[in-house]
């Protein structure tokens, strides 16, 4: 009889608890989680999780996919990418609609509520883009109040991308209809390349960024994000390649191998993805040799692929932006 094979896995975010949720069921691995801080959780509003993510969830098990639906992930019915600035402001650009596509598209979580679920069934024993971004979360009726009840509407739930002149703004709806998510990015060209990680971004400056653009979308600026003097901000990073993600019997997955913008929402995507790779290939794995041997082959699988998207996302990123070359605001 086989020995158990005993696999560490570092960090107790969620790409550490999607991945120990998918390797425990596997009676040969002997699987420990550790985290340096006094509990497990994770920083941020949301994530979303498009189609690729989905149906890696389903590969995983049922298990997976019930704690994604008891954390209060809510699908959205489509996606709208609109103007928000120049001549055509207020313009629809492009959509994605779950009815007319027939195919899910993306569904947005709460980042503490699905690792709190995903933790549950487990057993108790660089490179500076120069974008800065801000979370917040609000009250679904105080948002609704400020961006209007036709954009802000559980009952056809749309996630909304709005392209600015070196801004963007994007909000959906989360927890079921409880909280709206508004994410606004900016770009600051001094910071680019630079080793910052953080800045404070004033009402005042705030207000001028989105001062023209289309008055519900300013008046729900004002409103719902300058309530203080102040707002914390993150500066948007990414990894450049790695050439491997492998050496001997350690291997790293999730942002410590391909951290990236949130322009096309796969970070969470690429998380489930490695893990899925991971559980199917160790849960093969009957000696310490064929463990590693299954790090070898993820490392060949993996490395592409998510290092295309990393390349993607920042692509994404200019164009939503209105920086793109050929795209601009037109």
């Amino acid at each position: 009889m086989s020995r158990s094979i005993r696999v560490a896995i570092t960090g107790g975010g969620l790409a550490g608890a999607r991945l120990i949720h998918a390797l425990v069921k596997h009676a040969r691995l002997d699987v420990h989680i550790f985290e340096s801080a006094a509990e497990f959780r994770d920083t941020g509003a949301a994530i979303g999780l498009p189609r690729n993510a989905l149906t890696a969830l389903d590969l995983i098990g049922p298990p997976a996919v019930q704690s994604l639906e008891r954390a209060g992930a809510g699908p959205m019915r489509g996606a709208r990418f609109m103007l928000a600035q120049g001549e055509d402001a207020g313009s629809l650009l492009d959509e994605a609609d779950f009815v007319a596509q027939g195919k899910r598209i993306t569904s947005i979580v709460h980042r503490a509520a699905f690792l709190r679920e995903l933790l549950a069934d487990v057993p108790h024993e660089r490179m500076n883009t120069g974008w800065w971004c801000i979370f917040a979360l609000r009250p679904y009726e105080e948002a609704q109040a400020s961006v209007g009840k036709g954009i802000v509407n559980i009952e056809d739930a749309r996630e909304y991308d709005w392209v600015g002149d070196g801004t963007y703004l994007m909000h959906n709806v989360i927890i079921q209809g409880q909280l709206v998510q508004f994410i606004v990015v900016a770009h600051d060209k001094d910071a680019e390349s630079s080793d910052s990680w953080r800045r404070t971004i004033s009402a005042d400056e705030l207000m001028e960024l989105y001062q023209d653009w289309p008055p519900h979308l300013n008046k729900a600026v004002n409103d719902l994000l300058c309530g203080e003097p102040e707002q914390a901000a993150i500066y948007l990073w990414e990894y450049p390649d790695a050439h491997s993600y492998v050496s001997g019997p350690v291997c790293i997955a999730g942002d410590a191998a391909h951290a990236t913008g949130p322009w096309q929402a796969s970070g969470g995507s690429m998380f489930i993805e490695d893990n899925i790779v991971l559980s199917t290939l160790l849960g093969r794995a009957e000696t310490p040799a064929q463990a590693q041997m299954a790090l070898k082959v993820y490392d060949e699988v993996r490395c592409p692929r998510t290092q295309r998207i990393v390349r993607s996302s920042r692509g994404t990123g200019i164009i939503v932006t209105g920086r793109g070359k050929d795209t601009g605001l037109e």
